[in-house]
This record gives structure tokens, C-alpha cells and sequence, in this order.
């Protein structure tokens, strides 16, 4: 193992290392700062202002996540799109790159066009 190949070990660990003290830090911080005034009103359950009323576990049906998963698709998809679009103009200028680039978010879109044509068939866009 050559001197060089060492120095990354050492990053790597070290990076572990922090982001483990980090998020075991900040339990054991808020463990141990937190204040503990147990009060009736406060274990309540809270349904802006309301008493609640029946059980805590209530069933929904599986569409209203179905719908909330197609649309973070469709969300994140601009997230890609957009700055691909803003720097496509610069990657015409290359003329190795323009043709990977344009095939790659053609092949991205289609792809997420027929999972909308999927979502569409199986009627999950459908708000009954």
C-alpha cells in the first residue's frame, strides 16, 4: 500500500468518524438538555385545536400515496431537466457531447413518459 493510498484511508475514516460523533452528538445532546415536564395536556394528541375523536390509526387508501409518489417523480424530474436545458446551449459547442447529452435526456424522458402512461392506464391520476 503505497503513502498515497494511506492519506485517503485516514480521510475516509476521519469522515465517518465525524458524521458519526455528529449525529451521535446531537441524540445524546438532545437527550440529555432536553426538558422533561410530563403534563397530561401536553401528551395529548393535537388536531389543530379539536378534541380528537376515534382511533389514531385510520386506514387511507393507498391512491393518496400512489398520487403523492407521481407527483415528487414529475418533481424531481424538473430538478434534472432544468439545469440540462439552461446548459444544453454550451454543450452544443462541443460536438462530442451534444449528441450523448441530447440522447441521454431523451432516453430519461421517455422513460418518464411511459411511467406517466403507466400511472395514466393504471388510474392512478384518476381523484375519486
Amino acid at each position: 500500500m503505497s503513502p498515497d493510498s494511506l492519506q485517503y484511508i485516514y480521510i475516509l475514516v476521519f469522515m465517518i468518524g465525524g458524521a458519526g460523533l455528529l449525529a451521535g452528538g446531537g441524540i445524546v445532546t438532545a437527550g440529555l438538555l432536553s426538558p422533561r415536564k410530563p403534563d397530561p395536556v401536553k401528551e395529548s394528541t393535537y388536531e389543530c385545536g379539536q378534541e380528537p375523536f376515534g382511533p389514531a390509526w385510520v386506514q387511507y387508501n393507498v391512491r393518496y400515496y400512489l398520487f403523492a409518489m407521481v407527483f415528487v417523480l414529475f418533481d424531481v424530474e424538473t430538478v434534472f431537466v432544468a439545469p440540462w436545458a439552461v446548459s444544453f446551449k454550451q454543450l452544443l459547442l462541443t460536438a462530442q457531447l451534444h449528441s450523448a447529452a441530447l440522447m441521454e435526456m431523451v432516453l430519461f424522458l421517455a422513460f418518464l413518459i411511459l411511467a406517466l402512461v403507466y400511472a395514466w392506464r393504471k388510474g392512478v391520476l384518476e381523484w375519486t
